[in-house]
């Protein structure tokens, strides 16, 4: 005889169910909050100081926490400067992969190649790499292969059009003194595409190495013996942590400059044209988010800028006496007054 489910068994089951349900449920959610409260460590690695990267910093720091990531909370950052001592970049490197981070973020190719000597394992993002294919940072664009990956400034492609500018800006010039760092791997191309853009010109280019702070005040005096007559710098860690001395140069001995990096402009420098590093840097969050969910470096293909900026600082201009013209004011997307 089959037995009848009363109602006090119905009510047991039921109860056993719902308390069966809510256990899982509090494991579910529990696991959560572990997984939630995870806190990541992440390396930025500079080959400048921290006051020139600065801005770029924040708007870093806010692309992470549009994702969900908080510095002092479920993230911390681990802050390492050459301050334009590149020799140092390998032990800063190192010192980052002794305290086990999750990611290495750095933004110039001395510092990923610092990186990738110390580290096969921990993914390194470049956040502005001019030309990471012929730095030998990665294989290639699209499969960039190994634990490396991130933005590219298209630095070679972008060389010749800063030149271009210089001269519209000043028909009249025909000598130019290109600051730049030869130890710097991805500047070999970016030299390059600027005398093949020098020829089509008709300008005469002065190379001006620098390849420690100490060279600066050498690299100066030559530019003043040979009576250049416009600057142009390449991005670079070490022009960059000698920004202040470039721009006090520039202006002192009234000679029109055109820089890599808009913080040379923001600081009182005459004009500027690049990738937006803003955008770039606000992009990069993106990038350490996939890979702190578990996605491999080999496996991100390197992002190219579709935003770019041509800047002037009128101020500047002003202050040593030049006058730009209205067409290239015209294409200017920012100026300073």
């Amino acid at each position: 005889m089959k037995k009848k489910i009363t109602g006090l068994a119905l009510c047991t089951l039921f109860f056993v169910f719902s308390l069966l349900s809510a256990l899982l449920f509090a494991l579910n959610v529990s696991a959560e909050a572990q997984q939630s409260g995870k806190v990541s460590r992440i390396g930025f690695l500079a080959g400048a100081s921290a006051s020139f990267n600065s801005a770029q910093i924040k708007v870093f720091l806010q692309g992470l926490r549009e994702l969900g990531y908080v510095e002092g909370k479920n993230m911390v950052i681990e802050y390492r400067y050459a301050d334009g001592k590149l020799d140092r970049l390998p032990d800063l490197a190192a010192d980052l992969v002794r305290l086990k981070v999750d990611v290495i973020v750095t933004n110039s190719a001395p510092g990923v190649l610092a990186a990738k000597k110390v580290t096969k394992t921990i993914p390194i993002i470049f956040l502005s790499a001019a030309d990471p294919i012929g730095s030998g940072l990665v294989d290639s664009l699209a499969r960039p292969g190994g634990n490396v990956t991130g933005s590219t400034t298209l630095g070679p492609e972008l060389a010749g059009k800063r030149l271009e500018l210089l001269k519209e800006a000043f028909p009249k010039v025909s000598r130019v003194a290109v600051l730049w760092n030869p130890a710097n791997p991805a500047h070999t191309q970016e030299r390059r595409e600027t005398e093949v853009a020098a020829q089509g010109l008709g300008v005469q280019l002065q190379s001006v190495e620098v390849r420690s702070v100490n060279d600066f005040d050498n690299a100066f005096s030559a530019i003043t013996n040979e009576h250049a007559q416009v600057l142009l710098t390449t991005p670079d860690p070490l022009n960059n942590s000698q920004d202040k001395r470039i721009i006090e140069f520039a202006t002192k001995n009234r000679l029109p400059a055109m820089y890599a990096n808009p913080e040379f402009v923001d600081r009182g420098g005459l004009m500027s044209y690049g990738p937006s590093y803003a955008d770039m840097y606000r992009r990069t969050a993106t990038y350490v988010d996939k890979i702190l969910k578990g996605a491999k470096p080999a496996d991100l293909p390197v992002e190219q800028p579709t935003k770019f900026e041509f800047i002037i600082n009128l101020i500047a201009a002003k202050q040593i006496g030049l006058t730009i013209p209205p067409t290239v004011l015209a294409r200017a997307d920012k100026v300073i007054k």
